[in-house]
C-alpha cells in the first residue's frame, strides 16, 4: 500500500439515545523555551511488534524513553485492524483518528512512511486510554488491561441489526474478515446473549473472539462515555436461528471440498522454501473453460476497503490474492482496475499491467492512458487520470463506475457534468465535499489545484483518449508495478514507473502474478528471518524457477492468499484491509458486481470504455 493522503468513509450514526463524543484529545503542553541548547530525544525503530501479547511485523517509531515516550509512530493498518481504531480525513489530507469517543486529529504533514505504510503519531490517543508502551530487546510491547463485559444490547431495523456491547473500559479491537478477537472479561451467560444474536463465541488469547460467518459482518467501531462496541450485521438470520460456525484463529489449509477436489489437477499449490523467502504459488491454465481469473472488487464502489477473504467470497473465488496499490487513507485505488469492459480506476504514471480476456494466457506491460476534452473555441485540454484517488493538479474525469457519487479529493475543487457531450451542470467545491451523483451516462469533470473549467451549461465538448498499448483493449487490466519479467528477462526499472528508490530497496512480503507461458502463477514471498525479499531479489528468483513474465503486486501487510476461504497467508502475520483482489473463479459463478451490467464502449475511442 503506497502513502497518499485521503478520506475514508465515516462510522454509521449510533443507537438513538447515545450521547455525544467527548471533545478531541489535547494536544500535549508545550513545552517553555529555554536558553540553554535542546538535546534531541532518542529515536527508537523497529519490525517486532507485541499487542496484549500477541506477535506481529510492523514497522515503528518510538521517540523519547522506551517507557514514557514523547511520540510513537504506528501504521495506520495496526491502528485500523490490530487496535480498532476508526478513521476519516478531510480533502485537504488531514486524517481525523476515533477510539472510544477521544479524537486526534493528525495534518497530512504529520503524517509519515515508514516502510510502505502510512504511518502517525498515535501516544496521545493510546495514553489517553490507559495503553501502556514499553520497549524489550527491540520489541515494542502495546498493553491494555481487559475490561469487563457489562451487557449484551441490540435493535432491528430493515437494512440492518446492530448490537451493542456495554464494556467497563475501552478495549483492543482486532478483525480479520467476518472474524473478531476482542480484548476483554465475558462470561458463560453472556456468550449465550451473543450466540442468540448471530454470532459464535470463544475465549481466546485472552479476550473473546466473535465470528459473523456466514451472515457477515456489516461495520464495526467504538464510542466512549461509557465504553461501547457497535457491531453492525445485515438483517437476514439463518433459519435455524443458530450461531455460525467457528473459525480458527489462524488457519492454514483449504476447507472448501471444491477446492480440494481440484488440488493437483486443474490447480497446483507449490510451497517452498528457497534461501530466506517462503514461497507459494498457485498454478493453473487459464485457458482451461472450467475456470475463471477476475478481479475482485466491492460491489458500492470505489471507496473502501475489505478483507481478502470477504472479496474472494462476494464472487466465489475458490483462490485469491490481493490486487495493486491504494491509499490507505483514503480507502480508494491507485492504478489500473478494469474488470468486465469497465474502467473502475484508470491506470497512472505508466505502471505495470496484467490484461487478460476470459479464456486467454494473461500479457503483461506497462500502460498509460492519455485523456483531453476540446471545445468549438480550439481549446484541448488534457485529462491527469480516470475514475482515480491519485490526486493531481489539473482535471480529471469519473464516471458512475467509480460509485454512485463523488466527493472532493482535494481542497478548492470545481466541476462540471456532462450528457452527451454537453455541459448540464457546474458544481463548486462547497457541493464537491458534501458529495455530488454519479449517474450513468454522464461524466464529471474535476478540477484541482487552481485550474479552471472554462465551459457553462449548454456548451458542447468532445472527448479523446489514447492509450500507449492494445492492453487497454482487454476487458479485465489490474495494475501494480513494478513489472519484473517480459520475455524471461528482468525488466525491472523502478525509476520508468515512478517508484522511489527506497521503496525499491527495502525487503517486504510481496505478491506476485506472473507466468512461464505454459500456466499462469499467482505467488506470495515471505521472509524466513527477515522482513522479506527486495524487488531485484524478487525478479531473481522468480527468473531462477522459470517464469517469463512477471508482475509486482501491492505488498507488505497487504500480501494474503485466500485458498478456499482460508487466509493461508498473511503479510505481515496479520490479514490487513485491501481495495481489491485477483480471484480463481469457477465459471459458473457469476460476480456480483457485473450481475445485470453491460459493458458500455464509448464511441469513437476504441479500446477505452467510460
Amino acid at each position: 500500500m503506497l502513502p497518499f493522503f485521503g478520506t475514508a468513509q465515516p462510522p454509521p450514526p449510533p443507537l438513538p439515545l447515545l450521547p455525544p463524543s467527548p471533545p478531541p484529545v489535547a494536544a500535549p503542553a508545550a513545552t517553555p523555551r529555554s536558553h540553554q541548547p535542546q538535546v534531541p530525544a532518542a529515536l527508537l525503530t523497529g519490525s517486532a511488534l507485541r499487542i496484549n501479547g500477541m506477535p506481529q511485523r510492523a514497522r515503528w517509531q518510538l521517540q523519547g524513553p522506551a517507557r514514557a515516550p514523547q511520540a510513537l509512530w504506528l501504521p495506520l493498518e495496526v491502528l485500523q485492524n490490530q487496535l480498532g481504531v476508526d478513521s476519516r480525513a478531510s480533502s485537504d489530507g488531514a486524517l481525523k483518528l476515533e477510539w472510544f469517543g477521544d479524537e486526534l486529529v493528525v495534518p497530512a504533514s504529520a503524517q509519515r512512511s515508514l516502510d510502505d505504510e502510512v504511518s502517525v503519531d498515535a501516544r496521545a490517543l493510546l495514553v489517553s486510554k490507559g495503553v501502556q508502551i514499553d520497549v524489550r530487546n527491540g520489541e515494542l510491547n502495546l498493553t491494555l488491561s481487559a475490561p469487563q463485559l457489562v451487557g449484551v444490547r441490540s435493535s432491528s431495523s430493515a437494512t440492518q441489526r446492530r448490537i451493542v456491547l456495554d464494556l467497563a473500559g475501552p478495549a483492543l479491537i482486532r478483525r480479520e474478515g467476518n472474524s473478531i478477537w476482542l480484548g476483554i472479561d465475558s462470561a458463560l451467560a453472556q456468550h449465550n446473549d451473543l450466540r442468540a444474536l448471530g454470532l459464535s463465541t470463544r475465549t481466546s488469547d485472552g479476550g473473546l473472539r466473535l465470528n459473523a460467518a456466514p451472515a457477515g459482518l456489516q461495520t464495526l467501531f467504538s464510542l466512549g462515555d461509557p465504553a461501547r462496541i457497535v457491531i453492525d450485521l445485515p438483517p437476514a438470520v439463518g433459519s435455524d436461528g443458530r450461531a455460525a460456525s467457528e473459525t480458527p484463529s489462524q488457519p492454514q489449509q483449504p476447507r472448501d471440498p471444491r477446492l480440494l477436489a481440484l488440488l493437483g489437477k486443474d490447480l497446483q499449490w507449490d510451497q517452498q522454501v528457497r534461501g530466506s523467502v517462503r514461497l507459494n504459488a498457485v498454478r493453473l491454465d487459464p485457458r482451461n473453460p472450467t475456470l475463471q481469473l477476475r478481479p475482485l472488487t466491492r460491489s458500492s464502489g470505489m471507496e473502501g476497503l475489505s478483507s481478502l477473504q470477504q472479496l474472494a467470497a462476494q464472487d466465489d473465488a475458490l483462490v485469491a490474492i490481493n490486487g495493486g496499490y491504494f491509499n490507505r487513507v483514503r480507502r480508494l485505488p491507485l492504478g489500473a482496475l478494469k474488470a468486465d469492459g469497465r474502467w473502475y480506476s484508470g491506470p497512472i504514471l505508466g505502471r505495470g499491467v496484467v490484461a487478460w480476456a476470459p479464456g486467454s494466457m494473461p500479457r503483461f506491460g506497462r500502460l498509460n492512458l492519455s485523456e483531453w476534452l476540446s471545445d468549438s473555441a480550439g481549446n484541448r485540454l488534457p485529462l491527469v487520470v480516470l475514475n482515480s484517488g491519485y490526486v493531481q493538479r489539473g482535471l480529471s474525469r469519473y464516471t458512475a463506475d467509480w460509485g454512485p457519487s463523488y466527493r472532493a479529493l482535494s481542497g478548492s475543487e470545481s466541476a462540471v457534468a456532462l450528457r452527451n457531450n454537453t455541459v448540464i451542470a457546474r458544481y463548486s467545491h462547497g457541493q464537491l465535499e458534501l458529495g455530488v451523483p454519479l449517474r450513468d451516462g454522464e461524466t464529471l469533470i474535476v478540477a484541482r489545484g487552481g485550474s479552471e473549467l472554462p465551459w457553462g451549461e449548454g456548451e458542447q465538448l468532445s472527448l479523446s483518449s489514447k492509450a500507449s498499448s492494445d492492453l487497454a483493449q482487454l476487458p479485465n487490466v489490474i495494475g501494480g508495478g513494478p513489472l519484473l519479467l517480459q520475455g524471461g528477462r528482468i525488466v525491472l526499472n523502478g525509476s520508468q514507473e515512478n517508484f522511489s528508490s527506497g521503496f525499491l530497496r527495502q525487503g517486504a512480503p510481496r505478491t506476485v502474478i506472473g507466468s512461464d507461458g505454459r500456466q499462469l502463477w499467482l505467488i506470495t514471498l515471505e521472509g524466513t528471518t527477515d522482513a522479506g525479499p527486495s524487488l531485484s531479489e524478487t525478479a531473481q528468483l522468480l527468473q531462477q524457477i522459470g517464469l517469463q513474465e512477471a508482475l509486482n503486486l501491492d505488498g507488505g501487510s497487504s500480501t494474503g492468499l485466500v485458498m478456499g476461504g482460508v487466509m493461508t497467508v498473511k503479510g505481515r502475520g496479520v490479514a490487513g484491509a485491501v481495495h481489491h483482489g485477483l480471484g480463481v473463479v469457477p465459471a459458473a459463478s457469476r460476480s456480483r458486481r457485473s450481475a445485470g451490467r453491460v459493458p458500455r464502449v464509448l464511441a469513437a475511442t476504441p479500446g477505452l470504455q467510460p
